[in-house]
């Protein structure tokens, strides 16, 4: 699935460890959602919106 994530991340001068620290994964976890390689569950979708301050629908391209 495409998404904004990484843009997002960077915007926020994060790490992907930071991100994925805040979301209690992997860093690999983040990296293969930023690469479009890994869908998120939904309540791991809901978390990365939470994290952002955003909604879903900002992040994830269907």
């Amino acid at each position: 699935m495409k998404n904004h994530l990484k843009s997002y991340r960077l915007e926020r001068g994060w790490s992907q460890a930071d991100l994925a620290k805040a979301l209690s994964v992997s860093r690999q976890t983040v990296n293969a959602i930023e690469n479009g390689r890994y869908d998120p569950s939904l309540p791991l979708a809901f978390a990365i919106a939470s994290v952002f301050a955003l909604k879903i629908e900002d992040i994830f391209i269907p």
